[in-house]
């Protein structure tokens, strides 16, 4: 069997605080490129990995959340796009493209190939499976039309707009017929907002002294809808600007991700305005991905969406990739290319 070496990213220990590329480790091992009988395995040569706030909680040790803690000394776990390399899975055979649940490292076998996804649209680019037509996609699709319930002309607020998952929702509310604001946190990425993706308007949270006044200044009659993606202040201000019968989409709070953040002093709010705010998660709706994959293939062919990607090159660009979410110092969705086949 051939033998090749396998570079790999493992964590060292769990995490307290915001996270260091000090945290992670560069290192190889041997794998060889065929499984054994019996295995029911897949054997993948990863090709792209997602860069996803939501690690962050996997970095240090936790219990009764929803996914597992990483295991130190071993390596991370992410979604990613590959090829199988060799299959004892009735499902899979060798060069299927697939998309799902990896891990950091130049190969690696999937015993549970229950979260890969085989890829059967391969015009688009590979990468797109690590977001638009992956996870985070999927994450726009469900926070957005199945927890909100958009109707023609409401007001939508999405914080962390540019990233991943939030310039999605922002499109996603325009082609609904929605008035739709975004916060980002760089000129950059609001003047990305505004000229890219669509956004009737966008503002930089950091150069704002009161977020509620700001957004009584963009929303003057109130908000419909809000995509959360941060939590703490924003979320505190938010709260007195939503409209009777408003609701809020619980998509992340990456303001809590390092440290506990602030607390929401105002949920009364709540009470008083008849609200609905739901959390979920993305992977209890996986079975809807095929009607998902309906709408959102003739957008993106069609030129009807838009999706900016942040790419590194090299697996040993991980660490750097990953840390620097927490920093927002990625535009867009953050990729890092292990091969590109």
């Amino acid at each position: 069997m051939e033998q090749v070496q396998n570079k790999q990213i493992i964590l060292k220990d769990y995490v307290n605080g915001f996270p260091k590329e000090s945290d992670m480790l560069i290192t190889s091992s041997t794998i060889h490129l065929s499984l054994p009988e019996g295995s029911n395995a897949v054997l993948l040569k990863n090709l792209y990995l997602s860069c996803d706030p939501y690690m962050r909680g996997r970095m240090s040790e936790s219990k009764g959340s929803y996914v597992d803690s990483f295991t130190p000394g071993s390596p991370i776990e992410g979604l990613g796009v590959a090829k199988v390399v060799d299959s004892t899975h009735s499902n899979f055979k060798k060069g299927d493209l697939v998309w799902g649940g990896t891990r950091w490292e130049e190969y690696c076998i999937i015993n549970d190939p229950q979260i890969l996804f085989k890829i059967q649209d391969t015009d688009v680019p590979l990468s797109y499976y690590t977001g638009i037509l992956g996870m985070p996609g999927m994450t726009a699709y469900v926070g957005f039309y199945e927890i909100c319930a958009p109707k023609k002309g409401e007001y939508v607020f999405v914080s962390a707009a540019a990233g991943a998952v939030g310039q999605l929702v922002g499109q996603f509310a325009k082609l609904s017929g929605c008035y739709v604001v975004g916060s980002a946190g760089t000129k950059e990425k609001v003047d990305l907002l505004k000229s890219k993706f669509g956004f009737d308007e966008a503002f930089n949270y950091k150069e704002e002294r009161d977020l509620e006044a700001a957004l009584k200044r963009y929303f003057p009659d109130g908000i419909d809808i809000y995509f959360e993606n941060v939590g703490g202040k924003m979320l505190e201000a938010v709260l007195p600007n939503m409209r009777f019968n408003g609701r809020i989409s619980a998509c992340g709070m990456i303001s809590q991700y390092n440290e506990q953040g602030d607390g929401v002093r105002n949920l009364v709010h709540i009470v008083t305005k008849s609200l609905r705010m739901q959390g979920f998660i993305v992977s209890h709706y996986f079975p809807m991905y095929p009607k998902y994959m309906e709408m959102i293939m003739p957008l993106i062919k069609q030129g009807k969406i838009c999706y900016i990607e942040d790419v590194v090159e090299g697996l040993e660009s991980a660490p750097a990739a990953l840390v620097g979410l927490f920093s927002g110092r990625n535009v867009g969705k953050q990729v890092v290319v292990v091969a590109r086949e």
